[in-house]
């Protein structure tokens, strides 16, 4: 199943509150050819993504935004600057910490707080307030989920403590399947 910015989505159970959502990059296992990342189609649904919001997706943002669609791995501002030279030789920190603060609240990226990087948001539509993130210790991919029992899990907890959280981002380190695969026995 494709999102509207182009994604693949993989079921990870039957359950239809329950979805994992996979990048198209690194593949769950290596027997598995990888998909073509059609970018250009990506950045066409993202500008479209933002015209229903009322907002434009400059040249900047554009290039930016296509940076992080083009990286294997989440990218730190600074990697994302380094890279953003070469196009734009008067690139400066300010102007990319802008440029990730409107992908983010135009819900095309995601930060991933562990690792004070970004990477791309596998599906627009959704809460952002409520994510979870799995993240490969060893080739340091990240896989969005949106589990709807773990938000419901952690409102309660927090709801049995008076507590009321204002958004639950779930960062879950350990080893993806295509690396517990090649790992020795």
């Amino acid at each position: 199943m494709k999102c509207s910015l182009g994604y693949t989505f993989v079921k990870a159970s039957p359950l239809p509150a329950r979805r994992l959502m996979a990048y198209a990059w690194p593949m769950p296992s290596p027997a598995v050819p990888p998909p073509t990342r059609d970018i250009p189609a990506q950045l066409k649904a993202a500008e479209q993504h933002c015209a229903r919001n009322g907002t434009q997706l400059t040249t900047l943002r554009r290039e930016v935004l296509d940076l992080i669609l083009r990286a294997d791995s989440p990218l730190t501002a600074y990697q994302l600057l380094d890279q953003l030279k070469a196009i734009r030789k008067s690139a400066v920190p300010p102007t990319v910490y802008r440029t990730l603060d409107f992908l983010i609240e135009n819900r095309l990226i995601h930060r991933i707080e562990r690792l004070n990087a970004f990477t791309p948001c596998t599906e627009g539509e959704h809460d952002h307030r409520d994510a979870q993130f799995l993240i490969c210790k060893k080739c340091g991919s990240v896989t969005e989920i949106e589990d709807d029992a773990i938000t419901r899990a952690l409102a309660a907890a927090a709801a049995a403590r008076g507590f009321r959280p204002g958004h639950a981002i779930v960062e879950l380190d350990g080893i993806c399947a295509a690396c517990a695969e090649s790992a020795p026995a």
